[in-house]
Parts: structure tokens; C-alpha cells; sequence
């Protein structure tokens, strides 16, 4: 049977649970901080785009519009990144929607996007 390694600092664990993965607490800690900090970087520059994304949709909607047919062009011009978003869905047409948000938007030709909104989902209370 082989002598299990501190996952952190990779010290022989001697002692405790036959699942135990750190030597101590102090690794244990700064394993896990050292994985929040890497993980943290990633996520802020990611949240940048997608709150970039969805203020450039926001200005071309403004607060009373529910949906909006523009020029793939413009948005390109105002940097916006299509690769970004929340999450797809589907809807019953089979038309596929790219989420940011409480926006929308889906390719309605190769020249044109149509953006919506989800009003109802995201009120303010």
C-alpha cells in the first residue's frame, strides 16, 4: 500500500481518514485559496464581457422596447462579442436564442440579429 500525498504541498499523510486529501488545515486553506484566486480571474474577465454585452443591447433597446431587428454590422462596431453569453435556448419553432441575461438575441439572416427581452423574469420587486 502506497503512503498517500499531501494534495497542497505534498507531504506523506500519516495519520487520518483513508480519504483525507491535505496534511493540515493550513493547506487544506491554501489549496483551495490558491484555486479561488485562479478560478476568480477567469470569472471577472468573463462577467466584463457578458455585462459589456448586455449594456450594448440594453442602449440599442433602451427601457421600452421588447424587441428590436439591427444590423449585425452595428453590433460588430460597438465591439460586441457574440461568442458571450448566459446560456441557449430553444424555442417551439426551433429557433435557437442566445441569453445574456434578461437579453436575447438570434441570427435572423446573415445580415441581421433580432434582439428581445424577458421583461416578465427579471422585474424589480
Amino acid at each position: 500500500m502506497s503512503i498517500k500525498k499531501c494534495k497542497y504541498c505534498k507531504k506523506p499523510i500519516l495519520s487520518g481518514r483513508s480519504d483525507k486529501l491535505f496534511c493540515d488545515v493550513n493547506c487544506k486553506n491554501s489549496y483551495h485559496h490558491q484555486l479561488r484566486k485562479k478560478t476568480n480571474i477567469v470569472a471577472i474577465y468573463i462577467d466584463e464581457i457578458l455585462h459589456r454585452n448586455r449594456s450594448i443591447l440594453y442602449e440599442l433597446m433602451g427601457d421600452r422596447s421588447r424587441q428590436l431587428k439591427i444590423a449585425k454590422l452595428t453590433l460588430a462596431k460597438k465591439k460586441f462579442q457574440f461568442d458571450y453569453h448566459t446560456h441557449i435556448t430553444v424555442n417551439s419553432r426551433g429557433k435557437t436564442y442566445h441569453n445574456i441575461y434578461d437579453f436575447a438575441w438570434m441570427s435572423f439572416s446573415d445580415d441581421e440579429i433580432l434582439i428581445v427581452r424577458n421583461i416578465k423574469k427579471y422585474r424589480h420587486k
